[in-house]
């Protein structure tokens, strides 16, 4: 018994030996990379120290004024040092898997970045301003931090392409973002999101969208207006049904598996007769003459704003095409998904709205068109 003892001793002081063995051999590495780096002084355009168990920046940093590239994922820095603001040439800038607690001021003075990485740390806000001087910026990965909400600032890089933010803790989606004309991949998987904005609509190179593990109930009808859309992943959300045309979008691969998806079950229920109330029949009536371009309404029309823009959100009837303002039939249609989709496993048919002015027009419907009942 005393032997093992002593042999369980022997073994743990032999492993902490290896491991202040390890941390000491990193830090002299790290040394002599960044020593190696300041002898080229000028002519140093990459520097990467990853996994060197650093714990703070050097801030000899501004003794590289040319350089491009600099690495230093996977370690300890919880603080950039202020001489991060000279690197004016830099393109690349990896500090992820580190402790920083917020993407920090001195980032805006890199006017040449281009990729961002940031992931892996702890990063719970964006120091104000800081998206403002990186108009080359074209890549930025924050996922895996604690990020609950987003600058409006976020609409000034112009340049982004990519952007991901898995596994933080958001549940809006600024409108800012979708200013963003030129990004082609979103990520946003793992956060608390509830609703996407309308304004999404605007994001017209758009390729790549995914939104898996949220809380979104509904897709706005303006995600059918973004021809580029070729992969679009909302796995695991609470979303029953889809908005009108979005059969029609040129996907190459739809995930949804994990929603609650409307089935096609159909039962009897009773049909209450159609009663409007005064304001959705004035409205239907002033609708139906702006459609006829009657021009007394049209005139009209024109000296009431708050009118005019209320009557802009109407909608129109699937079945006689007629428009309507605020009280309709929900409906529901199934449509299976095109051959050219790759698609979750057991998706056979797809359930899109519709929606329908009366239950005059509902007894009109398409065989293939369900009333959604309440329970």
């Amino acid at each position: 018994m005393c032997d093992r003892t002593i042999l369980r001793l022997h073994i743990l002081k032999i492993y902490n030996n290896s491991s202040s063995i390890m941390v000491t051999s990193s830090k002299i590495m790290a040394e002599r990379l960044l020593v190696t780096a300041l002898k080229g002084g000028r002519k140093t355009k990459i520097l990467t120290l990853n996994g060197k168990r650093i714990t703070k920046m050097p801030s000899t940093l501004e003794k590289l004024p040319n350089l491009k590239t600099l690495d230093l994922q996977n370690n300890s820095i919880s603080k950039v040092c202020p001489e991060l603001r000279t690197l004016t040439q830099l393109t690349l800038l990896n500090l992820g898997n580190n402790h920083l607690q917020e993407v920090p001021e001195e980032i805006k003075y890199l006017t040449s970045l281009k990729n961002l990485h940031l992931f892996g740390n702890r990063i719970c806000r964006i120091a104000p301003g800081v998206l403002n001087g990186l108009h080359r910026l074209i890549m930025l990965n924050l996922n895996d931090n604690r990020l609950m909400s987003l600058p409006q600032e976020i609409g000034r890089l112009r340049s982004l392409t990519y952007l991901s933010l898995n596994r933080n803790n958001l549940t809006v989606i600024p409108k800012e973002l979708c200013s963003l004309e030129h990004l082609s991949e979103l990520h946003l998987n793992y956060n608390q999101i509830v609703y996407i904005p309308e304004e999404i609509k605007f994001l017209k190179n758009l390729q790549q969208l995914f939104l898996v593990r949220n809380n979104i109930e509904e897709l706005p009808e303006e995600i059918c207006h973004l021809e580029k859309l070729r992969v679009l992943d909302i796995a695991g959300n609470v979303i029953q049904i889809f908005p009108t045309g979005f059969q029609n979008l040129r996907l190459r691969e739809f995930y949804c598996e994990g929603n609650p998806l409307f089935l096609k079950r159909p039962f009897l229920a009773v049909q209450p007769k159609d009663l409007w109330t005064l304001r959705e029949i004035a409205a239907r009536f002033v609708l139906s003459l702006l459609e006829e371009n009657d021009p007394l309404i049209t005139n009209a029309i024109e000296s009431y704003p708050e009118v005019k823009d209320k009557l802009s959100k109407a909608k129109k009837c699937s079945i006689c095409r007629k428009p309507f303002l605020s009280e309709w039939l929900e409906c529901v249609y199934f449509v299976a998904p095109s051959k050219n989709w790759k698609i979750s496993r057991n998706l056979n048919l797809i359930p899109v709205q519709t929606s329908v002015c009366s239950y005059q027009c509902f007894d009109q419907r398409d065989p293939d068109v369900f009333g959604i009942a309440q329970e």
